[in-house]
């Protein structure tokens, strides 16, 4: 019985990749361990742009199915959708989100119209394109960031900016553009409080984990507080060191809980995300919470948000990917394709713990 996996994620340009490429090698290793357990025989399939070099590999030897790592295609997220795309046309099974998901997520400005479209709010914004437009009226503090990268890439101090004219706002936009993709807009800056809600696809809909607060400790004033790159990826860093997470909160802070999780779920619906997703606010100084970003193939690196907040709810990491493989499997045999998946020993089936809805609060 075929029980090979095939692992997907970004060819790597050696030594030279980035330290937010270079994680994905730590996400592979772990998942293929949890895949071992689980009973399958993962193996790497790193992707580039040499897409008939994939096919050939896919056709010749097919896998069960494959487990979707993809975050970007030879470092650039815009081309994130592609190997869902072909793995669809070829009718491989992989896990997570589906490549419509994928492609409008990644797309910051259409998931923000979307969220728009909704009534959910989202920071409001301008494309490049909407401030060539004389009618477009700027005047505030904003936030540039990159249409499509992730991974909080071209993120820094200088990225926030105070603007009276939506020349300035593109000349800053412009000169940021080699950073951020090639293609960039500007969000309004939220001052307040960042939360990160992770969900995980189980019988019923989607169950969100307990949320996660991201704390900016000893900021000194006027430093803005933003999950910067560094703040991710440089561990020697000041705001790496000062933007630790936590899981507890005060009984005050329930009924924000509770409206963080039923907006997480409802971009769940309005996206037609599958598998596991994650989902970023901003709190406002008046409780009011904007959606940044629907993050559609969220790390799973052992010490990355996810997996911190599936701990927090009590599933194993092994157990979360068996999860993971469950929502793959349900959605396969929507489309008559079931895979016949494996259960482990002392796992119980993969079937997701059940947690307190109000068990990330704690006085």
């Amino acid at each position: 019985m075929n029980n090979r996996v095939a692992i997907l994620y970004d060819r790597l340009d050696g030594p030279e990749s980035s330290p937010d490429q270079r994680d994905v090698l730590f996400q592979a290793q772990a998942v293929a361990g949890a895949l071992r357990e689980l009973g399958y025989a993962p193996y790497d399939l790193p992707v580039s742009m040499d897409f008939g070099a994939f096919l050939h590999s896919l056709r010749s030897d097919p896998p069960l199915f494959t487990f979707n790592l993809m975050e970007s295609i030879e470092g650039q997220g815009r081309l994130i959708h592609l190997a869902p795309c072909l793995l669809d046309a070829l009718g491989i099974p992989y896990t997570g989100c589906g490549t419509d998901a994928l492609y409008t997520t990644s797309n910051k400005l259409l998931a923000k119209r979307k969220l728009q479209g909704a009534g959910i709010l989202t920071p409001h914004f301008f494309s490049m394109d909407d401030l060539q437009s004389p009618e477009a009226r700027v005047k505030g503090t904003f936030i540039i960031k990159s249409v499509w990268e992730h991974a909080s890439i071209g993120i820094g101090d200088d990225s926030v900016v105070a603007v009276k004219r939506g020349t300035r706002l593109l000349q800053e936009m412009q000169r940021r553009l080699r950073t951020l993709g090639g293609e960039c807009f500007a969000e309004t800056y939220i001052q307040g409080r960042e939360f990160n809600l992770s969900l995980l696809a189980a019988h019923n809909g989607p169950e969100v984990l307990p949320p996660a607060e991201i704390r900016f400790d000893d900021y000194p004033r006027g430093k803005r507080h933003m999950v910067c790159y560094r703040a991710k990826w440089d561990e020697d860093s000041f705001e790496y060191r000062h933007t630790p997470r936590r899981f507890t909160f005060l009984p005050a802070d329930a009924p924000l809980l509770e409206r963080l999780k039923k907006l997480s779920r409802e971009c769940w619906d309005l996206f037609g995300l599958r598998g596991y997703a994650r989902v970023d606010f901003r709190v406002d100084r008046e409780g009011r919470p904007w959606i940044l970003e629907i993050n559609t193939n969220p790390c799973l690196s052992p010490d990355a948000g996810f997996a911190a907040a599936a701990d927090r709810a009590g599933i194993t990491f092994s157990q979360m990917i068996a999860t993971i493989l469950q929502a793959m499997n349900r959605g396969a045999a929507e489309r008559r394709n079931p895979i016949p998946l494996r259960r482990a020993h002392g796992m119980k089936g993969h079937r997701l713990p059940c947690f307190a809805s109000d068990a990330s609060t704690t006085i």
